[in-house]
């Protein structure tokens, strides 16, 4: 398409991207009516998000990726406008709390209902409501942790809730896992612990450098764990290893190993595991207060520093273990009278992401063990390892993560994202009619860009191998790129 124009204007110029936005988008959904028409097989959920905030823009992405019939509902114009132009969604202004708009919305039809606006009560009213007008599922975003402590007492479910998701719970477990896990830049576990998937940087020291797959096998033979995801050093690109992948220096690589391959894994990755009990976190926010309190109870030694007087005192009243710092912790001065240097860990979870960033960076100057930064920003994350610090969290995509096992087909009983990987971890419970069921791994239809990491069976944790023969009622943890997640799933049905 030509575009003539006789004075040049920024109105012009603004007319044109928004011309060629709908036409993109236009472009993508005639292809995904041709799939259809191809596929009659295919269906997707019908899902509402209400919140087009980051968390609800987010996993809307995320499911739009995947086709399935998303309508986004925010009071936000200018939030509904972008995610318009950007996604294959459909947006609707109004209030998510409202029956009309939900009416509207059609939510007597819909699979699943997931409320994630700023506002807890918003979020808990919305899924009341959807479950009474015939929504199917319902998940609420929530900030207050109590709910879910006492869930079971409560029994949400009973009032129309099916799940609550709290992404500074996720963001504080997922500190205590990193801690515990010191060596390690990412993880995750699946069956408290029955399996464990590690993300680490190789370095030039690790034997296995320069060495295939099938070679390090031959040479360490009685390795409890598994290579599942590999992405080179300085770029983006994430394979899934086989027999003749070959581990460089730098390479970001992902193991699921059981719990007797962890101190293997240290030794084979030039990593030592280092005693963590001194840990300093920046910022008093919920997460950082959740962290702190939960750190205290398991016998580690915690000081908090937080720039706010009044919320500091109430955090030492609240805190009677921790150590409360009512100071800047952007002040190096600051950090080096309180003994950075002879932390062991150093957590910085305040509002502002650079601040996080900048603070880590400090502290990994004064030599300490692990950093850990939350961010807001997802494309901080592909800078993480090149500028030096241990880990980033992201509280969107930690929920988004949890939340998305509600979405997937088969019997999905848990699913993480790796960290700035193009790749998904996801646990499937084998059922009678499951195309697996009674398979030898090595026989199966498995597509190349997808790979069992391990299986859990009567709660034991095995790294199964090409002559492992599945059955019904197994755990089975798989590793796959987003291009095979269908042709997986089918195998689970």
């Amino acid at each position: 398409m030509i575009v003539v124009c006789t004075s040049c204007s920024e109105v012009c110029f603004h007319l044109v991207g928004a011309v060629l936005n709908i036409i993109a988008k236009l472009r993508r959904k005639l292809i995904f009516n041709i799939y259809l028409q191809l596929n009659s097989t295919y269906t997707s959920m019908k899902i509402i998000i209400a919140g087009a905030g980051e968390v609800g823009f987010h996993l809307a992405k995320l499911l739009s990726f995947e086709s399935q019939d998303i309508t986004l509902i925010d009071i936000d114009k200018e939030s509904l406008n972008y995610a318009d132009t950007h996604l294959d969604i459909k947006v609707f202004k109004g209030d998510a709390t409202s029956v009309s708009v939900l009416k509207e919305a059609k939510v007597s039809s819909c699979d699943l209902v997931i409320g994630v606006t700023a506002s807890e009560t918003t979020n808990i009213t919305l899924c009341l409501l959807a479950k009474q007008l015939g929504c199917k599922r319902t998940i609420a975003r929530i900030s207050n942790t109590e709910f879910i402590d006492n869930k079971d007492e409560i029994k949400f479910y009973n009032m129309g809730i099916d799940e609550l998701i709290s992404p500074e719970e996720l963001a504080s477990e997922e500190i205590q896992l990193l801690l515990d896990q010191s060596a390690f830049n990412d993880s995750y576990e699946f069956e408290n612990g029955a399996l464990i998937m590690v993300g680490t940087s190789l370095q030039r020291t690790a034997p296995f450098i320069g060495k295939s797959v099938k070679e390090a096998a031959r040479v360490f033979p009685e390795l409890n764990f598994v290579p599942i995801a590999v992405q080179r050093f300085g770029t983006q690109y994430t394979l899934i290893p086989r027999g003749d992948t070959v581990f460089k220096e730098g390479d970001q690589v992902y193991f699921v190993t059981a719990k007797e391959g962890v101190g293997e894994l240290y030794k084979l990755t030039g990593k030592t595991k280092e005693a963590i009990r001194n840990v300093m976190i920046l910022g008093g926010s919920k997460i950082g207060f959740k962290t702190a309190r939960d750190l205290c109870s398991s016998k580690f030694r915690v000081k908090l520093i937080e720039k706010d007087k009044s919320k500091a005192f109430d955090l030492a009243d609240e805190l009677p273990n921790a150590l409360i710092i009512n100071g800047d912790g952007r002040n190096v001065e600051l950090l080096e009278e309180e003994d950075i240097s002879s932390m062991d860990a150093f957590i910085s979870v305040t509002g502002n992401s650079e601040t996080n960033i900048m603070s880590c960076l400090v502290a990994k100057s004064k030599n300490i063990k692990k950093t850990i930064a939350l961010v807001e920003n997802m494309d901080y994350f592909q800078l993480s390892h090149s500028i030096g610090i241990d880990t980033l969290i992201n509280k969107k995509l930690l929920a988004a993560n949890n939340i998305f096992r509600h979405i997937r087909k088969g019997e999905v009983v848990a699913l993480t994202r790796l960290n700035n990987l193009n790749a998904e971890m996801l646990e499937f419970i084998v059922k009678p009619s499951s195309e697996v069921n009674g398979k030898i791994i090595k026989d199966l239809d498995f597509p190349r860009s997808a790979i069992i990491g391990g299986v859990i069976r009567d709660g034991q944790g095995i790294i199964a191998l090409g002559d492992f023969r599945i059955q019904a009622g197994d755990r089975v943890v798989v590793c796959c790129l987003p291009s095979a997640i269908k042709r997986v799933e089918k195998l689970f049905f």
